[in-house]
C-alpha cells in the first residue's frame, strides 16, 4: 500500500478501528519524512536531540552515532516532555459531510493521529470535546497506556448542539496552568473576532497555538448543479435556493472567512491550519512537527 493510500480519507472513512486509522496515518506519514524537506524531524529518536556546543561528551548516544554518523545527545525527560492539548469541536455542525468522511470523523483520526505521534515523541497530551460547553477533559499525560484512555474518549464523541468557542477557550485557557501547545481543531463557525480573544488569552497566558480549521470542500465551494434545500444543523433553519446564483458571492464570503482568520492568526503568532476533508492527513501532522521543533 503507497503512502498516499494511508493517508486518504477515502480509505480511513471505510475502517471502523480508530487505533488502526491513527497508526496508518502515522506510519504512513513517517514512511514519507524520508523522502520529504522534514527528513530531520525527530520522530523515532524522540528522546535524543543533535549535539552542540557546550554539550557533555558523556551523554552522547554511541549507539546512534553508528548508526547515523551523526552526533545526537540523551535527553532527560524534563527536556523532551512538551505538554499538548487537543481541544476538538464537536458540536452538530462538524457532522456535516458531502462525501465519505464527516468534519466530525476528520477531527476525531485527526485528533487520534495527533496524540499518537505525540506520545511516540514522549511528549504529554491531554483532551478536551466541546460544543456549547465543555463536555469531557483528559488531562496531559505521556504514557503509552494514556493512548487507549484518548482513543476511547474520541470513540464516544457525538455531535452536541450549537457552537460556543469562545466560552471554551477561555475556561480552558483559565484552567491550564502549565505552558504548551493548545491544538484547537473545529470549523469554527463561530464569531471570528470571539474566537481570537479566545485564541489570544491563551497567547496572553504563554502558550503556543496551533488552529486546525476543518472544512468540508462544498462549504468551500458551493458547488450544487440542482435547486437545493440547504438546513442550518445547528438552529435547524432551512432555505431553498439555486447555489449557481449566489455561488459567486458565496464563495467570495467563505474566503473573507478564511482569511481573516488566517490573517488575524498571524498577527496574534498564531499557527492556522485550513484542512479540506477531503486531504491527506500528512499536511497537519507535518505543520505540528514545524510547530514542535520551534517550541523545542
Amino acid at each position: 500500500m503507497s503512502r498516499n493510500q494511508y493517508l486518504s480519507p477515502t480509505l480511513l472513512s471505510k475502517l471502523d478501528n480508530l487505533s488502526l486509522k491513527a497508526r496508518m496515518v502515522v506510519e504512513g506519514f513517517i514512511v514519507g519524512l524520508h523522502k520529504s524537506p522534514y527528513h530531520g524531524f525527530s520522530v523515532e529518536f524522540s528522546e535524543h536531540r543533535s549535539y552542540g556546543a557546550g554539550d557533555e561528551i558523556r551523554h552522547i548516544d554511541w549507539k546512534l552515532y553508528g548508526k547515523t554518523d551523526r552526533f545526537f545527545i540523551k535527553q532527560f525527560e524534563e527536556e523532551t516532555n512538551l505538554l499538548t492539548h487537543l481541544l476538538v469541536d464537536q458540536s452538530q455542525s462538524m457532522d456535516y459531510s458531502s462525501h465519505g468522511m464527516s468534519k466530525l470523523e476528520y477531527a476525531k483520526v485527526m485528533s487520534a493521529s495527533l496524540a499518537y505521534l505525540m506520545l511516540k515523541q514522549q511528549d504529554a497530551v491531554g483532551l478536551t470535546l466541546f460544543d456549547s460547553e465543555i463536555r469531557d477533559y483528559l488531562p496531559p499525560r505521556s504514557k503509552s497506556n494514556h493512548l487507549n484512555a484518548l482513543f476511547s474518549r474520541l470513540n464516544k464523541i457525538q455531535p452536541g448542539p450549537e457552537t460556543a468557542i469562545a466560552p471554551m477557550l477561555h475556561k480552558s485557557a483559565e484552567g491550564i496552568k502549565k505552558r504548551g501547545l493548545i491544538v484547537l481543531i473545529s470549523d469554527l463557525f463561530d464569531d471570528p473576532e470571539n474566537v481570537i480573544s479566545g485564541l489570544k488569552h491563551f497567547r496572553y497566558k504563554g502558550h503556543e497555538v496551533l488552529v486546525i480549521h476543518v472544512l468540508d470542500p462544498q462549504e468551500l465551494d458551493l458547488k450544487f448543479n440542482e435547486r437545493t434545500r440547504f438546513k442550518d444543523m445547528e438552529t435547524g433553519e432551512e432555505i431553498i435556493t439555486e447555489p449557481w446564483h449566489i455561488q459567486k458571492d458565496y464563495q467570495k464570503s467563505m474566503d473573507g472567512f478564511c482569511n481573516y482568520y488566517k490573517s488575524i492568526c498571524r498577527k496574534n503568532k498564531i499557527d492556522y491550519v485550513l484542512a479540506k476533508t477531503d486531504m491527506p492527513l500528512d499536511m497537519v501532522l507535518t505543520e505540528y512537527l514545524i510547530k514542535r521543533k520551534r517550541i523545542g
